[in-house]
């Protein structure tokens, strides 16, 4: 098929899009991925249609190449286009460039025995290094965006192969200092630098002339190049390039200080720290501040490396209103501490963070974020103008006077307000500052206060009541260790379900989120106002559902009493369900007394019968259980001894008979002989029980997108040692290639268990797709053959294989694995054989005489994939025979 048109890949492209799973299960998902890379090599295409293909390429490579060889192969295509670019300014080398890389990593192909990978990475460097002097990818106008391109590509293969750049670092440094691009070498440095680094720290090897040798490698020997796959395979794990994290607490608190380093090593490392951060400046504000990061972490408990490096940086910085910046700033402080930062820094910064806040024009997300780095603030006793230590600089409520909340405020801005102010109200402080911190808490009364008495109209919006319990978890967090805070706001929430008990949900969400301090006194302030209420209006379901939650050995008479009173107003299946959940609670609480009256008189008295069976069974129970094992029946456990009571037994059996439990394959499934038998090719399967099975479901799954998904094989009974019926599996090939079923079983036991079990794969031989064509009319077989081989052609693939003859000889060894599909047989001479291979694909044999050690074999297919897999088997027939 021809390249397709720009309408055509505008189409194709849009499907693809909306849906890329569905496309790519689709019929035209197998070809994508093929189609894209042979039209980027067509002339009738346009550059703009090419580059919105690479796009494509780009962000779906894991999709359009999902196995390793599909990705070297795609790679390998597009840097072969790459090179057959003219020396003519193109909008495509970049693309080219990004593709491969992309189609490398995503597709888990970069590797040593890579041959993609073997050419990418010397073309990048030396694209990044401006070793194109002769112009082949490109005039000189594009040397520059190519060379930004090529350490961008650079930068993400070491981002995803850890230390593979290890052996550049000396080119690097190198290259820093001339004429190009600063921004993403600087980047591609400190990360590289960073890897190796914390790479060898792990190892306790040394540095070993990491920042040495700054020649570009010539040579054509295999170890003349500078990546470092070793290097790369011990930092398989990937580093999280920003996280704030120490260094020194992984791999067990070993760290960068496990570095051995050499007074030179430590002052090249010192070097190119120095050179990094001399250009920072000259970065975009979001690269100055992952450079920052990349380069702290790089610093950060490596011995002989003063942080004092980073001093000009932190003046320049302290500054700024840029928020990458400041964060970076930020985790520099909780790096470093006092060897960096001193108090008046601190207190600098502080200022800076609370003034900031408050200003009236921040967008809401900026807002959010300076509140976040104030709430975040590291902790640390920083040290004096005159090395003394001093006290830690702690927030303080004049400081953050104008940073309150107040009920106008959006959600989000109120809880991180509030935040603070729990911040504030948790600091007990010196004498003078306790009045101060008893008025902060009367505020935050009030600001609760305000928020549950819009939680309780009963027609405000459910945001108000979620802002209201968020808040409440957020205080119960922050103080729990301030038993005057918690009191006052126990009672307001009992007062606000008094006043709205639809809320009961959102209580029991609370309940079960909130720690002890909390949830204890919660829990008997709810449960005091469910039974002293009444239970005939409306509000019944909601307290049900609380006293389910809250109900337990305290307060048993006045539970059971409201019990009772509430029986009588149990008219429908839902509140009786929810009357019976409060007293499987109780019970398995250890309530005794009192309950099994309550028990009989809803046996006796409910209107739906399922109520009364429940009410029963409960009682029973309650009769016949200990305590322990009470509650062991009414939370069957699989773990769980056996026990002597046969009601608990039953009750095990009943949860072990619903749940379906994983089992060793029960039965044996292998492939039977061929069977030619309709439009497409059919597996025959051979069962061979090993146990009763009933309701048998055999499930097949097929990898990837070379088959259509095929439908499960149901079978009512299999007993052993009776024959089974073979079953027959229709296949479904998008294009004729052997695969791997994965089988799984689901049946029932003789004892009523519902087992799944998962059985060893099945191999779909190449040989078990062939189909015959249709029988020619006769003495016309040769006409026929001729006819196939005719319109297989010019567009076909011919080839020719030689195949070894065993001592059956050709005759027999053609009736015994070719019969069905010989067409023209002219014993012992030759042979004319046509196989059909669904879904379109045919392929077509010529046989001629047999020699002492094999027959010469003439190949035409009109699928040109279809040849290696051919000419395997056709070598293989002797030893198969």
């Amino acid at each position: 098929m021809g390249p397709l048109s720009r309408e055509a890949w505008a189409q194709r492209l849009g499907a693809f899009r909306g849906s890329p799973s569905a496309f790519m299960a689709g019929p035209e998902g197998e070809s994508l991925g093929r189609d894209l890379l042979r039209d980027l090599r067509s002339e009738k295409l346009s550059e703009q249609t090419k580059v919105s293909l690479l796009a494509l390429s780009m962000e779906f490579p894991d999709q359009l190449w999902p196995d390793a060889a599909e990705a070297e192969a795609a790679a390998t295509s597009l840097l072969d286009t790459l090179h057959l670019l003219s020396p003519r300014p193109s909008v495509l080398r970049r693309p080219l460039l990004l593709a491969a890389t992309a189609a490398l990593v995503a597709g888990g192909a970069l590797g040593p025995t890579s041959g993609a990978s073997a050419r990418l990475l010397p073309l990048l460097l030396g694209l990044a290094a401006g070793r194109d002097g002769d112009g082949v990818f490109g005039s000189a106008s594009e040397q520059r965006l190519l060379q930004a391109t090529a350490w961008e590509c650079l930068r993400e293969l070491e981002s995803c192969r850890p230390g593979l750049l290890g052996g550049c670092l000396g080119l690097l440094r190198g290259l820093l200092g001339r004429e190009g691009p600063v921004q993403p070498l600087s980047l591609l440095l400190a990360l590289a630098l960073r890897n190796g680094l914390v790479i060898r720290a792990r190892a306790g090897a040394s540095l070993g002339g990491l920042l040495t040798g700054s020649d570009f490698p010539t040579g054509g020997g295999p170890h003349t190049h500078p990546w470092d796959w070793t290097l790369a395979e011990e930092g398989d794990g990937r580093l999280q390039p920003q996280a704030p994290s120490c260094p020194a607490a992984e791999d067990g608190g070993r760290g960068l200080a496990a570095l051995e380093t050499s007074p030179e090593e430590v002052r090249e490392l010192r070097a190119t720290l120095a050179q990094l951060l001399d250009i920072c400046y000259l970065l975009t504000p979001v690269a100055q501040a992952q450079l920052l990061w990349l380069l702290g972490w790089g610093l950060q408990g490596l011995r002989g490396q003063p942080p004092a490096l980073f001093k000009p940086q932190l003046v320049r910085l302290l500054g700024t209103g840029q928020l990458a910046l400041l964060h970076a700033v930020l985790a520099l402080k909780a790096a470093f501490g006092e060897a960096l930062f001193t108090a008046q820094d601190e207190a600098l910064l502080l200022h800076r963070l609370t003034a900031a806040a408050q200003h009236p024009a921040l967008p809401a997300p900026t807002h959010l974020f300076y509140l976040h780095c104030l709430l975040n603030f590291p902790e640390n006793s920083p040290l004096g103008p005159s090395d003394e230590e001093g006290p830690p600089l702690l927030l303080g409520a004049q400081l953050c006077q104008g940073l309150l909340p107040s009920l106008l405020q959006e959600p989000m801005t109120l809880l991180a307000h509030l935040h603070l102010l729990c911040m504030l109200c948790a600091d007990d402080g010196e004498e003078e500052g306790k009045g101060r911190v008893q008025g902060l808490r009367c505020y935050l009364e009030k600001v609760l206060a305000g928020l549950r008495q819009r939680a309780s109209l009963a027609a405000g919006p459910r945001a108000s009541a979620t802002l209201c319990f968020r808040a409440s978890y957020l205080v119960a967090a922050c103080l729990a260790g301030q038993p005057t805070v918690l009191t006052s706001l126990t009672q307001g929430l009992a007062q606000l379900y008094q006043c709205r008990p639809a809320l009961a949900p959102h209580f029991v969400d609370l309940l079960n989120s909130v720690g002890p301090e909390l949830r204890e006194p919660l829990r008997v302030a709810l449960r005091q106002e469910v039974v002293l209420g009444t239970g005939s209006d409306g509000a019944l379901r909601w307290h049900l559902q609380m006293l389910a939650k809250v109900a337990g050995r305290d307060g048993q008479s006045t539970t059971l009493r409201f019990l009772q009173g509430a029986a009588a107003h149990c008219s429908d299946w839902a509140l009786q369900q929810a009357l019976l959940q409060v007293c499987r609670s109780l019970l398995r609480d250890g309530v005794a007394g009192g309950l099994a009256d309550l028990l009989q008189m809803l046996a006796g008295h409910l209107k739906d019968p399922d109520g009364r069976d429940h009410a029963r069974l409960y009682y029973l129970l309650l009769a016949h259980l200990s305590e322990t094992k009470l509650g062991m029946a009414l939370g069957p456990s699989l773990t769980a001894p056996a026990l002597a009571s046969s009601l608990v037994a039953e009750n095990q059996g009943f949860a072990a008979a619903l749940t379906v439990q994983e089992a060793p394959p029960a039965l044996r499934l292998s492939v039977g002989p061929r069977r030619l038998e309709g439009p497409s090719p059919v597996l025959q399967l051979l069962l061979e029980p090993l146990k009763p099975l009933y309701s048998l479901e055999l499930r097949f799954h097929v990898g990837g997108q070379v088959y259509r998904p095929l439908d499960a094989v149901y079978v009512p009974c299999l007993l052993p040692g009776r024959p089974a019926r073979p079953l027959l599996l229709p296949l479904q090939p998008r294009r004729p290639a052997p695969t791997r079923l994965e089988v799984s079983a689901l049946y029932t036991t003789p004892t009523g268990r519902t087992c799944h079990a998962h059985l060893p794969p099945l191999q779909v031989k190449f040989e078990d797709l062939f189909l015959p064509f249709p029988s020619p009319p006769e003495d016309t077989g040769s006409r026929f053959f001729e006819e196939l081989w005719a319109s297989c052609l010019p567009k076909g693939t011919e080839s020719r294989v030689w195949c070894p003859l065993g001592p059956e000889g050709l005759e027999a060894l053609v009736s015994r694995r070719l019969g069905p599909f010989v067409v023209v047989a002219q014993s012992p001479d030759s042979y004319c054989v046509a196989i059909h291979l669904p879904p379109t694909s045919r392929l077509l044999l010529r046989l001629g005489p047999a020699q002492e050690d094999g027959v010469s074999v003439a190949l035409l297919t009109d699928d040109w994939t279809v040849l290696p897999l051919a000419g395997d088997y056709l070598r293989g027939l002797s030893e198969a025979a």
